[in-house]
């Protein structure tokens, strides 16, 4: 059998395709076991250990152990604890993936040399802040541009706040996904980063009184200022200012959020489109709001992440130094 490029074998087939065992339907599950986009960021951090051992002159499949072992150190100068641990994981995969029967990435000395640059570097990552309901309301009297553009802007504001949504998930809204309902709207999410065998998720998001912050008005005007019947619900601007045909990209959410950060005087590089859904969260547990409620609006599937929301609210809000001062919260 002839090897495939940089002998990347994930997008190979003919392993599993010449393993008569196997089911033809056996076959398709394992096919489709893995979303696309994982298996191309697998491919890019292939090709990134390949070229490494190209450049120092060492074997890439199969390798030894003491290469990958030097390799994450050299990447562990630059890199955070958790990529080391991801390229381990794309390695493994793929050497897995070629059949190759004692994976060097499985062997006690990798996973113990992985174990000391964890311990070394520490595993907390800094991310983005959350856009909590306060700052919301200030950004929404921010806005800017004309009549369309506002009502856009404001539109995917609220609904990605309300809908704890990613940016590409926003981004990839389309009129058919929405069912506006006399109690709010119903939006359905074809694929997410937790639904990757594209069963659907539902998003609800009721109308709420005060129509300045009511995220199913805002794009309820958006609609109906934009004339968008199908297709893309968010979508960019022509320098005439007419609207596009095609949607709105997941980068331009991420910028339209700094700016309006930047705007209240937030600083717009602690903050990107994830601070929405990391905002609501943390926003909920402020408010006391059900560890469950919060999951099933945020989708998420592991209690850890939405854990951490609540306690990283619950230190602003039962803390000692309330009781020091005198001040009620």
């Amino acid at each position: 059998m002839d090897h495939p490029p940089k002998y990347f074998y994930l997008h190979n087939s003919d392993i599993i395709a010449a393993n008569t065992k196997l089911t033809d339907k056996s076959r398709q599950s394992i096919y489709i076991s893995r979303a696309e986009n994982t298996i191309n960021a697998y491919e890019s951090d292939w090709n990134d250990f390949y070229d490494w051992c190209a450049h120092h002159h060492v074997q890439a499949f199969p390798a030894e152990p003491e290469t990958i072992i030097n390799y994450i150190n050299d990447l562990a100068d630059n890199a955070k604890a958790n990529t080391v641990a991801r390229r381990i994981s794309a390695l493994t995969e793929n050497f897995d993936a070629a059949g190759i029967k004692d994976n060097p990435c499985r062997l006690p000395i990798v996973k113990n040399a992985l174990k000391g640059i964890k311990r070394m570097k520490g595993t907390m990552q800094r991310g983005k802040l959350p856009i909590l309901f306060d700052d919301i309301r200030e950004m929404l009297h921010c806005i800017e541009g004309d009549e369309l553009q506002q009502a856009r802007d404001k539109s995917i504001l609220l609904i990605g706040f309300y809908g704890a949504m990613r940016r590409s998930e926003i981004a990839g809204l389309d009129m058919e996904d929405l069912r506006f309902t006399r109690l709010g709207l119903l939006i359905t999410l074809r694929k997410s980063k937790t639904d990757q065998m594209d069963q659907g998720q539902m998003i609800a998001i009721p109308y709420v009184e005060d129509k300045e912050i009511c995220a199913v008005q805002a794009l309820k005007d958006w609609i109906a200022r934009s004339g968008i019947t199908t297709g893309p619900v968010f979508r960019g601007f022509t320098r005439g200012h007419g609207i596009r045909k095609n949607r709105i990209s997941d980068k331009s959410i991420a910028l339209l959020v700094k700016r309006y950060v930047g705007l209240v005087g937030m600083d717009p590089k602690d903050y990107g489109a994830h601070s929405l859904r990391h905002g609501f969260a943390t926003s909920a547990a402020q408010h006391h709001v059900e560890e469950r409620q919060i999951m099933r609006q945020t989708r998420h599937k592991s209690q850890t992440i939405v854990r951490r929301y609540i306690d990283e609210a619950d230190k602003l809000i039962d803390n000692p130094i309330f009781k020091i001062t005198g001040d009620k919260k």
